[in-house]
């Protein structure tokens, strides 16, 4: 695939942005680099005059924005999801620093039809433990430790300039021949995983402790591809079958 073709499977997600000229000034560095593909999870305000305005011509990303209540909802079809954030956090994916993130993302557009995205948190508190751990990597810019702060739509500027960069290198060759696993098929997963923990005993839900986010972690690593997360669900299944047997 084309690298600058590329830059169209990549989506850029806004997670509860609250101040609609971030949102605009988003569409305006996405436009400059060539990207076009918005989304905002629970904005506090959009549409908006003041978005349009900081967009700046780059009405027609705001115009086609996709807008969705939850963040699942968001990444339902992605194969392959990056978190920016300014910290390094215990339990989450694996980290990069935003030039080795941008490759992996770009590497990610050529593994089959679906789609990646790169999520941005809210301009206060950024991403959450909960928004992160549906991240396969986690990117963070190698800004100021004294002075770390930047602004949402700073930020995405300098990531959608990495993501052009990248696109303009041949990159990495292609993984693999496999389809990779859906974000909405992982979480199906986890959720099957979980219940089935509970249920054999595993896993006590009173006392969960770390367990299903350090096996978020390891599946993040793993970048499970569609064939796999069915080999793993029909195991729980049958894990299942003599508890549902015993019942009847």
């Amino acid at each position: 695939m084309n690298g600058t073709l590329s830059l169209a499977r990549i989506d850029i997600i806004l997670s509860h942005p609250s101040h609609p000229g971030n949102i605009g000034a988003a569409a305006r560095a996405m436009k400059t680099m060539g990207l076009s593909r918005l989304t905002l999870v629970a904005p506090k305000r959009f549409p908006d005059e003041e978005a349009t305005a900081r967009a700046s011509g780059a009405s027609d990303v705001l115009a086609q924005a996709r807008v969705c209540s939850t963040l699942e909802e968001a990444l339902a079809d992605t194969v392959l999801v990056a978190g920016i954030t300014a910290r390094r956090r215990d339990l989450a994916a694996p980290f990069h620093w935003a030039r080795g993130g941008a490759a992996e993302l770009l590497a990610g557009t050529q593994q089959g039809t679906r789609d990646v995205a790169l999520l941005f948190g809210n301009e206060t508190a950024g991403l959450s433990n909960d928004e992160l751990a549906h991240c396969h990597l986690g990117i963070m810019i190698p800004a100021n430790p004294d002075y770390s702060s930047l602004n949402l739509g700073a930020a995405v500027q300098l990531m959608c300039y990495e993501l052009r960069l990248a696109a303009l290198s041949p990159g990495e060759p292609p993984r693999g021949e496999f389809a990779p696993a859906t974000s909405d098929e992982v979480e199906g997963l986890h959720a099957h995983l979980e219940r089935v923990a509970i249920a054999t005993g595993f896993l006590d839900p009173a006392q969960p402790k770390r367990l299903m986010p350090r096996l978020r972690r390891l599946f993040a690593r793993a970048r499970l591809e569609h064939e796999e997360v069915s080999i793993l669900r029909g195991l729980l299944s049958t894990i299942e079958q003599p508890k549902r047997r015993n019942k009847s």
